[in-house]
């Protein structure tokens, strides 16, 4: 649990591209093993890219409850 609090906290400036490269190489090789971690990371660069890209997308509210559902609970566990 400690690796991904730790790469939690690095989260922002990984995906910035401001960390050392023997860094990123560490993270990349953990979440080839932590499905938890590798989701969160794709899930920002998803919103990172829906951001920058400037195209609001509204979610039917059926599918808007469930992603916050999820998005709360994932967050509970850590």
């Amino acid at each position: 649990m400690r690796k991904c609090e730790n790469l939690l906290g690095s989260l922002g400036a990984y995906l910035d591209g401001e960390l050392d490269p023997s860094l990123c190489s560490e993270i990349r090789e953990h979440m080839k093993n932590c499905e938890n971690c590798r989701l969160v990371v794709d899930n920002l660069e998803k919103t990172v890219r829906i951001f920058k890209a400037g195209k609001p997308i509204e979610l039917p509210g059926d599918i808007r409850e469930r992603l916050h559902k999820a998005v709360s609970g994932h967050w509970k566990n850590f």
